[in-house]
């Protein structure tokens, strides 16, 4: 089957970017780092990568590999992705584009989010000057089916969802006032989905999004947060366990949350969830030039 590449930005790319992962998600039930949908919640908010040409490679069905390079601000992500048991493109044939086009860029750092069983990725990284930091973080999973009961939320709080948009969005202070726009662009977002706690007072308390990927039938949690004032009070459990409650009614067979926290991993782990695999950040710094 004939593979061509393809480079695409904006939405294109998000479409493209889509469909890349969900076919690597159904090649492989586990394998890999993200979701479709973690990559749309990333467009939540406005970002220097949404201009620059992303690189695909695509067959007649569709994606079977790209680089997806995302603008985080204090560095800029990396994740060469190929659809396994699919792709005729070798990683590092994928990695070494991604190279080249950071470096067309002049990009000053580079992060990539690797898991720790896949050596393939963390040798080619290191070969190609990437460092591995201390910190760890994680992928957890569970089968719809096992999820817990809903827990009760504390007197006077409310779950309150998207289907009504008469309030200001809650994630806006940390991801901007653009960020409904952003995600009702996209095509795994569903306002049902999209839940915050209220407190007594009206003020939004927590905040927790659910996203439903009919195609791999699988069901993500990005993100979950408590404000700090509302802490220790039940409601990430709460939130938790409506949001998958939800996401099996609306046909998720199977669940997915990441960590980064020890605190993030005990709350998914006590719902259920068993980690399945850990990964380690590499990064990259552009050297600096001497005279």
């Amino acid at each position: 089957m004939a593979i061509h590449e393809v480079h695409a930005s904006g939405l294109e790319y998000l479409v493209l970017a889509t469909e890349l992962l969900q076919r690597a998600r159904l090649a492989d039930p586990e394998a890999g780092v993200w979701e479709a949908a973690d990559l749309q919640w990333w467009w939540r908010t406005p970002r220097h990568s949404d201009a620059i040409d992303q690189l695909f490679w695509i067959d007649d069905d569709g994606p079977v590999a790209g680089v997806v390079l995302t603008d985080w601000r204090r560095a800029w992500g990396c994740d060469p992705i190929v659809v396994p048991g699919v792709s005729s493109i070798p990683l590092p044939t994928v990695l070494a584009r991604a190279v080249e086009t950071i470096d067309a860029l002049g990009l000053e750092a580079v992060e990539v989010l690797a898991r720790d069983d896949d050596v393939e990725l963390r040798d080619l990284l290191s070969d190609a000057g990437f460092v591995a930091d201390d910190h760890q973080s994680g992928i957890t999973w569970m089968n719809a089916q096992d999820r817990p009961d809903v827990a009760a939320l504390p007197d006077g709080f409310v779950l309150v969802d998207r289907t009504d948009t008469s309030t200001p969005h809650p994630m806006r202070r940390r991801s901007g006032e653009e960020v409904e726009a952003r995600l009702l662009q996209c095509s795994l977002y569903e306002p049902a989905l999209d839940l915050a706690v209220e407190a007594p007072d009206g003020q939004a308390a927590g905040y927790s999004l659910y996203w439903f990927d009919p195609v791999t039938e699988v069901g993500l949690l990005e993100p979950m947060r408590v404000e700090d004032a509302y802490q220790r009070r039940g409601l990430a459990r709460a939130m938790l366990t409506a949001g998958l409650d939800r996401l099996a009614k609306c046909g998720a067979r199977r669940l997915k949350v990441g960590y980064a926290t020890d605190v993030a991993r005990g709350l998914y782990v006590g719902a259920g969830f068993r980690v399945t695999s850990t990964t380690s950040s590499y990064s990259w710094s552009r050297p600096v030039a001497t005279d």
